[in-house]
């Protein structure tokens, strides 16, 4: 798995979940019960993870909707 997003913002990773599912990419976010664990305030980002030989197709689907791409991936 590449790391493709990391963000705070929630509506930023579920667009990128909907985006990447929509174009039959499988996507896992990390680092979610570090979020719960912080009390919801925001301040450790979440990752979005794609399979290896997915992550060209998934970069190019999150440039294309304005969308941040990971440089770590």
């Amino acid at each position: 798995m590449k790391e493709l997003l990391r963000s705070t913002d929630p509506t930023v990773l579920a667009f990128a979940t909907a985006l990447l599912n929509g174009e039959g990419i499988d996507c896992f976010e990390m680092d979610v019960n570090m979020s719960v664990l912080e009390g919801g305030i925001g301040i450790f980002p979440r990752r979005l993870l794609v399979h290896a030989e997915d992550l060209e197709d998934a970069q190019l689907v999150m440039r294309d909707n304005g969308l941040p791409v990971s440089d770590r991936g």
